[in-house]
Parts: structure tokens; C-alpha cells; sequence
């Protein structure tokens, strides 16, 4: 096992780190979610199905 991995292995159980990645993943999931909800926006997609979008981003907030 190299340095690398070792260090990854060793931050994997550090609270801080983990709290970091996750609020990194929770940032770039929404990112890919309103980046969709735009497209569909652009792409005028009916009230109803962006409305269903918009519901879905709202619901991954609440649980996030």
C-alpha cells in the first residue's frame, strides 16, 4: 500500500473529512439536479413535469 492510500484510508475515519466530502456530494447532486430542471426548462417541458422537478429538488433539500 503507498502514502496515498494509506492517507486516504486514514482521512476515510476522520469526522471532518467525511463531513467535507459529503457537503461537496450534496453541492455537485444539486448542481446535476438544477443543471436538469434548466434544460427542461429550456426545452419547455410541461408545468407539470417541471413542477414534479422542482417538488424532487425540494424533497433532496429537506433530506440532505
Amino acid at each position: 500500500m503507498n502514502i496515498a492510500e494509506r492517507y486516504l484510508k486514514k482521512q476515510l475515519f476522520s469526522s471532518e473529512f467525511m463531513r467535507s466530502f459529503l457537503e461537496e456530494k450534496v453541492k455537485l447532486d444539486l448542481e446535476y439536479q438544477l443543471e436538469g430542471l434548466k434544460k427542461d426548462i429550456k426545452s419547455r417541458k410541461s408545468r407539470d413535469e417541471l413542477i414534479k422537478k422542482v417538488d424532487s429538488i425540494e424533497q433532496y433539500v429537506m433530506s440532505a
